[in-house]
């Protein structure tokens, strides 16, 4: 166990030709945020697609650990020159970005998108009831934050499409990300046992992560029963999280649609973009593996003493799951299993998910 977590900061870095997008799109996500009007919901030809995530691992019967996360993403529609038309998105505004360049010149088979999300997780370790610090489990931990990010999706051929997306979150760790309070709310209204230790939690500490991730679909049968596989692979950088990751996922099932697969919270992650046109349902198989070099949640705070354990480095994950789609609405069920995520952690870790989309 250290007592303290690296002081060296890690200074944000992506490919540079994502790094311009990247500030267009934190800057059009605000101003569509501001000029969007209520009939502009209804497109449904090129939808703003929202997605509600929802993570904790009373699922499968425990309480500890990554313990829970929930997240809210609102995905923009196109904004290519050549898509279709955005409901009553204001022609001024449209005007406007369609004039930078990286939009303007954009080919046919390329689309634009941008995301902006607020979420929290939280982190607690195996026994909530103990009031005193546990030094051989991890510590308590919230994470609050708000991110945008900027999606491009090109289309390979017709079964191959491939996405890169760069996303930077911003928010805050301890106290201030009011994980305590949600946490004993929570078990409050549902008659829960009490976490009694959140005394022992992370300090306040302004949290940064840059993330990068392309996505590679496979998708041979449009329509009727069917299978594809989604490859992916990134990287993120940060006081929060410094890892490189990669993985797949496998779909089968009737009507899959075109989407880049299961999206749990994760920088980086979302792929909710897009509405299927015809109902379907699919089950799906998803690994990730990650080489970690900094995780703020067992390496403790940054800049001053905190409770810390001895990380594992590699670390991986699978996921199974069910999804159903139809018409404007999509909803996932999956059940993650997580590798041991530091020394003294005695086994994995499980939880499960539920996202719910929505296009308008």
């Amino acid at each position: 166990m250290t007592p303290y977590g690296p002081t060296k900061n890690h200074s944000p870095f992506a490919p540079r030709h994502m790094i311009i997008p990247l500030f267009y799109a934190t800057i059009l996500s605000l101003l569509l945020l501001c000029t969007l009007p209520r009939n502009a919901w209804s497109e449904t030809g090129n939808p703003w697609a929202h997605s509600l995530y929802f993570e904790n691992d009373l699922f499968t019967g425990t309480d500890s650990n990554y313990t829970n996360g929930v997240k809210y993403v609102l995905i923009s529609p196109d904004l290519s020159p050549k898509a279709k038309k955005m409901g009553k998105m204001p022609k001024k505004m449209l005007g406007y970005i369609h004039k930078i360049p990286f939009i303007k010149n954009t080919p046919p088979q390329t689309s634009h998108k941008v995301e902006f999300a607020l979420g929290q997780n939280m982190y607690t370790p195996s026994d909530i009831s103990i009031y005193e610090l546990i030094e051989t489990d991890r510590p308590y931990a919230g994470w609050t934050y708000f991110a945008t990010a900027y999606h491009n999706k090109s289309l390979i051929s017709a079964r191959k499409s491939v996405m890169d997306t760069l996303e930077i979150q911003l928010g805050i760790i301890g106290p201030a990300s009011l994980a305590e309070q949600s946490q004993k709310f929570i078990h409050k209204i549902r008659d829960l046992d009490r976490p009694n230790g959140w005394d022992n939690q992370l300090s306040n500490e302004p949290g940064v992560v840059m993330a990068w991730e392309r996505k590679w679909l496979y998708h041979p049968v449009e329509k009727g029963f069917g299978w594809d596989t989604i490859f992916h692979s990134g990287f993120t950088l940060g006081n929060v999280s410094t890892y490189v990751n990669g993985g797949m996922e496998l779909r089968l099932g009737w009507n899959i649609p075109r989407t880049f697969g299961v999206s749990l919270i994760r920088p980086g992650g979302s792929t909710r973009m897009n509405q299927s046109q015809r109902p379907g349902v699919y089950l799906l198989g998803a690994v990730d593996g990650r080489w970690v070099a900094r995780d703020i949640f067992l390496d403790g705070n940054t800049f001053r003493k905190s409770h810390s354990v001895e990380k594992e480095p590699w670390v991986a994950e699978g996921a199974i799951g069910l999804a159903l789609n139809y018409n404007q609405f999509m909803i996932t069920l999956t059940h993650v299993l997580r590798t041991r995520r530091f020394q003294e952690q005695p086994d994995s870790h499980s939880f499960g998910a539920i996202s719910i989309s929505w296009f308008f």
